[in-house]
């Protein structure tokens, strides 16, 4: 008799993959369609988490496995996606349209027609592609082990993170006074950018899930999200202007942490007459 734990490599599933480009393509369609009426493409940001889990939700449709692995996957993505889609909905509810799609739009004209490929179809091809993980996950079906456990864990501190950080950013820009300065306390004081850590974690947790059902393939997936949260959308893309935005930045960049969270850095005069003293 074969034991009941034996297990195979997961195998890359172009079907289940291909159908959920195709699924995504269609959402970034009907959510340009919404767009073009209300002249604004902010609703893409809403849509990111949508579309992450309606990927996991197609991979669970058409893989045929029904895995604790799979199971869990599509709760924490579920949970990661609803949290993510009603922040960012409620965050942008009736304000004008982004700063970075403002510039996107000037160099882009016609821009209501750019904006369905260099906007929205953008977004579905790079959430499809980062959904690798969760396919490789979904379709595993090897027993729950060492590496699942240091997935959800990574995917605890990075919820945490990310829903701590922005309950505290939108408590700090609530506050009138608080107009033209810079967040430097909580999680915001040992890392600039805790909420795009908090995703990083995220995905490299859902990539343990994959490995641990053998689709070490699938490292495309947190790589690519890595490069997008580091030098592209995130951290290098948001800190091109905050700083001509907020003069008090500057500082805040000399004395903390960019990305991964640490202790906070001493200012320069106070190192300076540290070193006199000395």
């Amino acid at each position: 008799m074969r034991n009941a734990c034996q297990w195979r490599p997961v195998v890359f599933d172009p079907h289940a993959y291909f159908v959920a480009l195709g699924v995504l393509l269609a959402a970034a369609f009907g959510a340009w369609l919404v767009s073009l009426a209300l002249r604004n493409v902010n609703v893409v940001d809403s849509l990111w988490g949508v579309m992450l889990a309606a990927s996991a939700a197609c991979y669970a449709l058409l893989v045929p496995s029904a895995s604790t692995r799979a199971i869990l996957t599509l709760v924490l993505v579920a949970a990661w996606a609803a949290r993510l889609c009603a922040h960012i909905t409620w965050r942008n509810w009736g304000e004008p349209e982004d700063h970075r799609y403002r510039a996107i739009r000037r160099n882009n004209e016609p821009f209501a027609w750019k904006s369905l490929y260099v906007v929205f179809g953008l977004q579905a091809v790079l959430a499809w592609l980062i959904s690798l993980s969760l396919l490789a996950a979904i379709a595993g079906s090897a027993p729950l082990g060492a590496l699942d456990g240091a997935g959800v864990l990574l995917w605890l501190v990075g919820f945490s993170f990310e829903t701590v950080a922005d309950a505290q950013l939108a408590r700090f820009k609530a506050s009138p006074g608080n107009a033209g300065r810079v967040l430097d306390r909580g999680l915001w004081r040992y890392t600039r950018h805790p909420n795009y850590f908090g995703e990083f974690c995220i995905w490299w947790g859902f990539y343990g899930f994959a490995v641990a059902a053998g689709g070490w393939w699938a490292l495309v997936s947190p790589l690519l999200m890595s490069v997008l949260l580091l030098r592209v959308s995130g951290v290098t893309l948001l800190e091109q202007t905050i700083r001509e935005r907020r003069p008090a930045y500057a500082e805040y960049v000399r004395r903390t942490s960019a990305f991964f969270p640490w202790p906070r850095r001493k200012p320069a005069v106070v190192r300076a007459q540290i070193d006199v003293e000395s």
